[in-house]
């Protein structure tokens, strides 16, 4: 039995995925698509027998080490999203490497089930081999560089895709493999300084702009009759409220989102763009503004968003709530853009509010358990966003209670942060633009599903987000009101960047050659969004038409009203 042990190893855990290599030859079918993936099936299994079979106790090990840590990846991925890795989403969690700390201790179980299940293929290559083998060590010691390299190639030829239903072990060192070409031939270029004319004096007043996270336009009051309270649709006293309606996201994934807010990509040039161009915060910087982040998502100075470490010299005040709960962080932020409000200083203010991504479950007061019944409660207290899907089975049921949660969520983290800004704040010297990254799939059709957004097949509710410019009354900026009408339900994220640099006195000419038309103009904006922001290797990108005719909107009331008084 031990003289086997080493081979029973690796047939048991290539056996523990058989449900995987099924789930694809049902989706593949008859015919020559099966022969080829059965061959290259086949193809790695050899590799990877081979790889366990090298004579070198040294190499055959750190081999064991890559294709364990690749395999734990991969099943770990699978296990927390319950989806399969594309090259996409690998890319965007090697951009997310910050949030490595974190998402250890929420996904623990999950890595710990990968873990063991690794260990069967850690041990299966790693134990010395007890039975000779009719091939040369070198070929040996190849096959798994052919195996990579291989499946390489069918990735790089199918922009990406075709390693589904493979041995997972080659999967994310195939991507890996891929990312470091691109990385090699990225000719992009480097980053420009502000070019632009301005055309106006220095900025005197607050320029904000306010990205809240996974709020769907579709659940506000003021966008639709049963919508959650806002304290949007009626401007207090002194200030004027500019509600744009419903806009399309420039994707359904936060990272694709901001950080083509903060560099101002459009539709048909944001890879140039986002990449060489200046950020908002030169452009700030370059009118005279102080530049100040507020990010309520994150702590320890991780940043996110394919922020780094370069844009970030370009921002004066940095802010993290890093001993505040998640469920304050949004009225910390809340808290902070009132102070900086009040200063008297001309400021540029970007803020990512925590908002309502999942979990849901803990993210508002009981105070404001207004929508009923609910999640229950406890056990994401910090947890920020993602979390293990334990006790949500995407069930028509659960998805009500989701709902509920979700809606409380926003009844705290919108409403009751928008009033304590207007209670405490000064607007007469600020313009403040509110949007979110992206909306919601919440599943009001009874589509299945566990996911609300970044989905690969989005539904139209996924780039669905509000967008208001607020104002002090007496402050006079842009013409909010002349495109009001013609610009309401027809506009989107892409339209924000230009708007930004007009107000910072940038010439509009220039500005619409180079970065689209703001909010001031007839925006004639396509409305649809990217689900398919980060396509490589000669893949185009995929979008999501908008049509209002189909939105659903909530609709039920609250069963009571929260009201919390602002801190002092």
């Amino acid at each position: 039995m031990f003289r086997y042990l080493k081979e029973l190893l690796l047939v048991i855990y290539l056996l523990l995925y058989s449900d995987y290599y099924l789930e694809r030859l049902n989706a593949i079918g008859i015919g020559l698509a099966v022969l080829l993936f059965g061959a290259m099936f086949l193809a790695l299994t050899f590799a990877l027998l081979l790889t366990a079979y090298i004579r070198q106790t040294f190499i055959r090990h750190l081999f064991a080490l890559a294709m364990f840590a690749s395999a734990v990846f991969f099943d770990v991925y699978s296990r927390v999203t319950a989806d399969y890795l594309t090259y996409s989403s690998f890319v965007s969690l090697v951009y997310s490497g910050g949030f490595i700390q974190e998402a250890a201790y929420q996904y623990r179980d999950a890595i710990l089930h990968g873990v063991l299940n690794g260990l069967l293929l850690l041990f299966g290559v790693g134990l010395k081999p007890r039975h000779p083998l009719a091939i040369a060590n070198g070929l040996r010691v190849a096959a798994p560089f052919v195996g990579v390299l291989l499946l390489s190639g069918v990735l790089f030829v199918r922009a990406g895709e075709g390693a589904r239903g493979l041995p997972i072990m080659f999967t994310p060192l195939a991507y890996l493999n891929l990312f470091a070409y691109e990385a090699l031939h990225n000719t992009v270029g480097p980053r420009e300084p502000v070019t632009l004319a301005r055309t106006a004096q220095a900025v005197g007043h607050d320029i904000v702009l306010i990205v809240d996270e996974s709020i769907s336009g579709n659940y506000l009051d003021i966008n639709a009759p049963f919508g959650v309270h806002s304290n949007l649709k009626q401007a207090p006293p002194g200030v004027a409220i500019f509600n744009y309606g419903y806009a399309a996201s420039i994707a359904n994934c936060s990272a694709d989102t901001n950080v083509t807010l903060r560099y101002g990509g459009t539709r048909d040039d944001y890879v140039r763009i986002n990449s060489t161009l200046p950020s908002i915060w030169q452009y700030a910087k370059q009118a005279g503004m102080r530049t100040v982040y507020i990010d309520a998502q994150r702590t320890g100075g991780n940043l996110q968003n394919l922020m780094n470490e370069t844009e970030k010299k370009d921002i004066d005040e940095f802010v993290q709530f890093d001993q505040t709960s998640v469920r304050d962080r949004d009225m910390a932020a809340a808290g902070k853009l009132i102070e900086l409000l009040n200063d008297d200083k001309a400021e540029l203010i970007l803020i990512n509010k925590v908002g309502a991504h999942f979990p849901v479950h803990d993210k508002y007061p009981d105070a404001f358990m207004a929508y009923r019944p609910t999640l229950p409660r406890g056990q994401f207290t910090e947890v920020a966003d993602t979390a293990k899907r334990d006790g949500f089975s995407g069930q028509t049921d659960d998805w009500v209670l989701y709902r509920n949660a979700y809606k409380n969520t926003v009844l705290w983290n919108v409403g009751e942060f928008f009033a304590r800004v207007f209670a405490q704040a000064n607007l007469n010297n600020a313009l403040l633009i509110y949007t979110s990254d992206h909306g919601q799939d919440l599943h009001e059709r009874g589509n299945p599903g566990l996911n609300t957004h970044c989905g690969g097949d989005p539904v139209e509710e996924e780039g669905l987000v509000p967008l208001v410019v607020i104002q002090g009354e007496q402050l006079h900026t842009l013409d909010w009101a002349a495109q009001l009408a013609a610009n309401k339900d027809r506009s989107s994220h892409y339209n924000i960047f230009p708007t930004l640099l007009q107000l910072m006195g940038y010439d509009l000419a220039a500005v619409e050659a180079v970065y689209g038309k703001p909010l001031t103009v007839p925006t004639a904006d396509a409305f649809t969004f990217n689900y398919r922001f980060n396509a490589r290797l000669g893949a185009t990108p995929e979008w999501k038409h908008i049509d209002l005719h189909s939105i659903v909107t909530p609709t039920q009331a609250p069963t009571s009203v929260a009201v919390e008084q602002p801190s002092p």
